[in-house]
């Protein structure tokens, strides 16, 4: 179910523009859903929205990848930055990906234990991301 949240509402969304994705709240959790490809010009256009996403104080953020189709270096700093805040905030960070390219990638810059991966939001939301280094 997604929380429609009121302007008074303490946790503040900053949309995404259009072709980037979008960010919702559900059960909770801030959703930040990206889709196509995360390169140095679409980094520029998400990283405010993660930073708003990991602003309030215990922020528990679920970064879905499933439709994207393209991360370089800017994305995985995206992802480390988004993670670390997270957690210096005493927040949750779960990251959702199946696409093979980007779970290659993760694993070559060492990063798949650290995100430790599921493969779709419901799986997200069937742990509390207090095991493991995603969780803190």
């Amino acid at each position: 179910m997604t929380e429609r949240l009121s302007p008074t509402a303490s946790h503040a969304l900053l949309p995404l523009p259009e072709p980037c994705g979008r960010v919702y709240r559900r059960n909770g959790r801030t959703v930040v859903a990206l889709r196509d490809e995360i390169d140095i010009a679409t980094a520029a256009l998400i990283a405010p929205a993660l930073d708003v996403a990991t602003s309030d104080g215990s922020p528990h953020v679920v970064v879905d990848l499933t439709e994207v189709s393209f991360l370089d270096c800017s994305g995985l700093t995206l992802l480390c930055r988004a993670r670390r805040r997270a957690l210096d905030r005493d927040g949750r960070f779960w990251l959702v990906c199946d696409c093979p390219r980007i779970l290659r990638l993760l694993r070559a810059g060492r990063l798949h234990d650290v995100f430790r991966p599921v493969a779709t939001p419901d799986e997200a939301f069937a742990t509390d991301g207090s095991a493991g280094p995603s969780g803190g």
